[in-house]
């Protein structure tokens, strides 16, 4: 079989590495085919997740048939064990990263012989650039070293190493007892090779690392869907670069929203939206350190004239995200094209105002301190606000087919001006509030009057149109109109009568989709997510506590959500794992176990 003929692994059959700097996933069979190196947001080593494994991938696995594969995280941490389980014995592959160290990343694979002796095989084929370049590689006392232009990359192992066909390959057999360890180590070519790490003693670091953080959830947070929960905080926690509190929406990019389309976005940047959601997730688990961070972050990001602040960000801060298309890349199963940079961090979005403004004022009510810069800040973003929400913009779901009024983004226009308002009433925020509360008012009334459709009298995408989105959901989640009242019941029935596809929320009908992209995509996690807090909040806890646990179903089995769900396929979609969605998940769970409003809504009490 050639390399062009290789069937991809699903979506599902990858587990997340990372060390809070980058990340890797892992294959139920044993290959890493995601690896950016050094940043979230850098150009992969290994790509094969978006072609074939002459794009880089590393494979550890039996070199016999396996009869079947267990794997799990080990304990509240993000290191994987995998279970291989052959004719010949048991053996298991441990995987993770450590934390960065100065000038290196590295990444750490452990195979441990469990019962009897098994034939191993190592492949790795390294490509820099995302799979464009194949690197000067040469043999060292210690493995390999693999050159090309600025990068390197070390691989240490007792593995006896040759190459085959541009691939360094490597055969051994393990025993019951025994341990082989492999270290891959990303460094600067013409810096000095970094020392070699002992495997075992990382393996412990990093353990008690990830224990340390798992262990500071918050004990009121704990409820029935404690490890779910605890899980997702965990990939939050990944998907967090700690240098700067940037978290990234997700850990790839252009994994697609429908096998074989052109809907292929990269998600590893820090998209104002996400990173709040995800801030208000942590807030509520008792991670108020993660909160202080991200506001840090988002304070460095946004300097400057208001009408410049993005949609989205580097995880650095930087605002240049070119987007580009990668030829040489076949993409997932197909699905083209490959895409480096996002365009949408051009867009106008007016919701991420409400978003930032709530973020703000959460914050406060869960006793951060007060910042001069912060308020600031604040108050310029009004004073742009108050002057262009009533632009049309391109909306929560970032319509690349024009620019229009869309009602979610006016509901968190409305959310922005009542979170001042109320910060000024708690804590002193200074500015106009009477007029902030006029504009407030305003804008409900013209979202009442001009975001319904009067005929159904249900909630509707665009003002005047007729077209119904999941992101009206969030109506009562946010304040805007208490949960009994009718046009947010008809709402949410008629999401739930229209938008659901087995059951589960999509976004907005094919035919009606604002990006300007034809076909159908899978059903949009958040968006269910969103319906069982509907439910809840109406009094229909036992629809969504069924909801709900259809959800975690989803989950893949070391508990974790990519963007999207195809119901006919069963299988996941799009980027992965995706923040939104166990931000979802961590809101909800809390909701149905305390009896609290989701976080989304807590701003509001």
């Amino acid at each position: 079989m050639t390399a062009q003929d290789q069937t991809p692994a699903r979506i599902e059959d990858y587990a997340l590495i990372g060390n809070c700097v980058t990340a890797a996933l892992v294959g139920r069979d044993g290959s890493i085919d995601w690896l950016p190196l050094p940043r979230f947001d850098s150009a992969a080593c290994f790509a094969a997740l978006l072609g074939t494994s002459e794009h880089g991938r590393w494979l550890i696995a039996p070199a016999e048939p396996v009869k079947s594969v267990r794997r799990h995280y080990r304990g509240d941490t993000m290191i994987v064990e995998t279970q291989f389980t052959c004719d010949s014995g048991v053996v298991t592959l441990i995987d993770f990263m450590p934390q960065p160290r100065h000038g290196a990343v590295d990444v750490m694979r452990i195979v441990r012989g469990d019962r009897g002796t098994v034939p191993m095989k190592l492949e790795a084929a390294f490509r820099f650039d995302y799979g464009s370049i194949v690197p000067w590689v040469r043999r060292r006392s210690y493995g390999i070293r693999a050159v090309a232009g600025p990068e390197a990359v070390l691989l240490r192992t007792p593995i006896e190493l040759t190459g085959r066909d541009r691939t360094t390959v490597g055969a051994f057999s393990i025993r019951a007892g025994e341990v082989v360890t492999c270290t891959l180590t990303w460094c600067r070519s013409y810096d000095h090779e970094p020392v070699a790490l002992d495997a075992v003693a990382a393996l412990h670091d990093t353990e008690a690392f990830w224990r340390r953080w798992s262990a500071r959830y918050a004990p009121k947070a704990r409820g029935e869907w404690h490890d779910a929960v605890l899980r997702s905080l965990l990939t939050l926690k990944a998907l967090t670069y700690v240098p700067t509190g940037g978290i990234v929406a997700a850990a790839t990019t252009s994994l697609p929203e429908r096998i074989g389309s052109s809907r292929n976005w990269d998600y590893r940047y820090c998209w104002l939206r996400d990173a709040t959601f995800t801030l208000l997730a942590f807030i509520i688990s008792g991670y108020v350190e993660e909160a202080k961070a991200w506001r840090e972050w988002l304070l460095r990001a946004v300097a400057g004239a208001p009408a410049d602040m993005q949609i989205m960000y580097g995880i650095g801060g930087e605002r240049r995200l070119t987007e580009c298309e990668v030829p040489w890349l076949p993409g997932y199963a197909g699905s083209r094209p490959v895409r480096i940079g996002n365009a949408a961090h051009q867009q106008r979005q007016i919701d991420i105002y409400g978003e930032v403004m709530d973020a703000f004022y959460t914050a406060r009510m869960h006793g951060a301190a007060r910042e001069d810069d912060a308020e600031r800040v604040q108050q310029e973003l009004l004073n742009y606000l108050e002057s262009h929400w009533q632009k049309p913009d391109s909306g929560i779901w970032e319509g690349r087919g024009g620019e229009q009024r869309n009602t979610h983004s006016a509901v968190m226009a409305w959310v922005a001006f009542d979170r001042a308002v109320r910060s000024a009433e708690r804590f002193h925020l200074k500015g106009p509030s009477k007029r902030w509360a006029a504009v407030r008012d305003q804008i409900h009334r013209e979202v009442c009057a001009r975001g319904i459709d009067p005929d159904r009298g249900v909630f509707v995408q665009q003002f005047g149109g007729k077209a119904l989105d999941a992101a009206l959901l969030r109506v009562p989640l946010v304040g805007f109109l208490p949960p009994d009242d009718p046009r947010v019941i008809r709402t949410m029935n008629a999401v739930a009568q229209e938008l659901t596809y087995d059951g589960l929320v999509r976004r907005y009908l094919p035919d009606e989709a604002p990006d300007g992209l034809s076909g159908s995509e899978g059903t949009f996690l958040i968006c269910s997510f969103w319906l069982a807090d509907n439910f809840a909040l109406a009094g229909r806890r036992g629809e969504a506590r069924a909801l709900f646990e259809r959800l975690l179903a989803l989950r893949n089995d070391v508990g974790l959500l990519a963007e999207e769900y195809d119901p006919r396929a069963k299988r996941l979609l799009g980027n992965f794992p995706q923040a939104f969605s166990h931000v979802g998940l961590i809101n909800t769970a809390h909701y149905l176990t305390l009896q609290k409003e989701p976080a989304e809504r807590r701003a509001v009490g």
